[in-house]
């Protein structure tokens, strides 16, 4: 595949992914609804989250900042997740839908149970994210998978990338695009860091993604033009919604626009020749000025700076050529602004 190679493959844009995550709220049928919202607001893939709680998390765990906020405090972590968990056929039930949707459906393993889980759904992928760069034991077990690895590296830094990336490519795993990220929710845009995608794919040779947590689409367009083969996107129904990511997750009507404007930009990069672009050809003529006689002269006449001027159209001698014609005699009657050309000119 393109997106885990920097070898170019024609027609392939950015690999948009709606980021459901838990945004279902444990509900198949909103699960199944916001796969059919990303299809319509086009993305290519959807992504999920996929663990067993009580290997994922501990009892004393608290919960984070952008759970609290939209949470009710009663509730620990443990029992928080544990209403988002989705079991084997409720992941099925769910790819099973997002393949009748014409959209790719892959997640992220929270714990070795959760890999087991995705390992039986048959993934065209599989995400490492940024909690668990530094989980070696899970990142081996998933590379030995041998399937393609996206690997998110907020909260890292480059030596803590490249270990990870070490496990990986023991297992004989090569299928690697990194995703650069920032793991605040949502992100300020001086949090950013988008020069890091760079610095990732020099550092490592790999293609390189961005997960974008900042509200807004700014950031995820920048990113495009920066070189980022992929962009994910927490995406929602209704950004109002109870749960903990909701709040700081896009809504469809945006997610489109944003798609619409990487598609946009997509073609606004080009090819990097500079060149005359067809559509140019008729403006070349309008817009350009050549060389105009400033009043009527007679043949014999010999041109000097007085004579000559730089008018529209460009149709005529361009203007570079002013100093070469200077001195030089008209063979033939010229009108007022009649634009000059190599034929009027006589040759001794």
């Amino acid at each position: 595949m393109k997106y885990f190679s920097n070898s170019p493959d024609e027609g392939k844009g950015c690999f948009i992914i709606a980021e459901i995550g838990v945004n279902h709220n444990g509900d198949v049928e909103l699960a199944k609804k916001l796969v059919t919202k990303a299809r319509e607001s086009g993305a290519d893939a959807v992504k999920f989250q996929t663990w067993i709680t009580d290997e994922n998390t501990s009892i004393y765990a608290p919960k984070a900042r952008h759970q609290k906020s939209s949470i009710d405090d009663t509730e620990s972590q443990l029992m928080l997740i544990k209403k988002w968990e989705l079991n084997l056929e409720q992941h099925r039930e769910i790819k099973e839908w997002a393949a009748k949707e014409g959209i790719i459906f892959f997640s992220k393993p929270g714990s070795p149970g959760g890999l087991e889980i995705l390992r039986q759904l048959d993934m065209p992928m599989i995400k490492i994210g940024s909690p668990d760069l530094t989980n070696l034991p899970l990142i081996n077990i998933t590379a030995e998978l041998g399937l393609p690895i996206i690997l998110s590296t907020g909260m890292g830094t480059l030596g803590e990338t490249e270990d990870a990336l070490g496990v990986i490519y023991k297992t004989g795993n090569n299928k690697i695009m990194l995703m650069h990220c920032t793991s605040n929710y949502p992100t300020r845009p001086e949090e950013v860091n988008l020069r890091a995608i760079e610095t990732l794919k020099t550092s490592f040779g790999l293609p390189v993604g961005f997960s974008d947590h900042t509200e807004g689409l700014e950031m995820a367009l920048a990113a495009v033009t920066l070189g980022a083969v992929a962009i994910e996107k927490h995406f929602t129904i209704d950004s109002a919604s109870s749960g903990a990511d909701h709040s700081t997750s896009m809504e469809p009507e945006m997610f489109a626009k944003m798609v619409e404007c990487i598609r946009n930009i997509e073609k606004g990069m080009g090819d990097g020749l500079k060149k005359v672009h067809p559509s140019e050809k008729d403006s070349i003529e309008n817009l350009r000025r050549s060389l105009v006689l400033l009043k009527d002269v007679s043949a014999g006449t010999v041109l000097n700076d007085k004579l000559i001027g730089i008018k529209r159209p460009g149709t005529g001698m361009s203007p570079k050529y002013f100093d070469w014609v200077l001195g030089k005699k008209i063979n033939c009657d010229l009108k007022k602004d009649q634009i000059l050309s190599i034929e009027d000119l006589a040759y001794q």
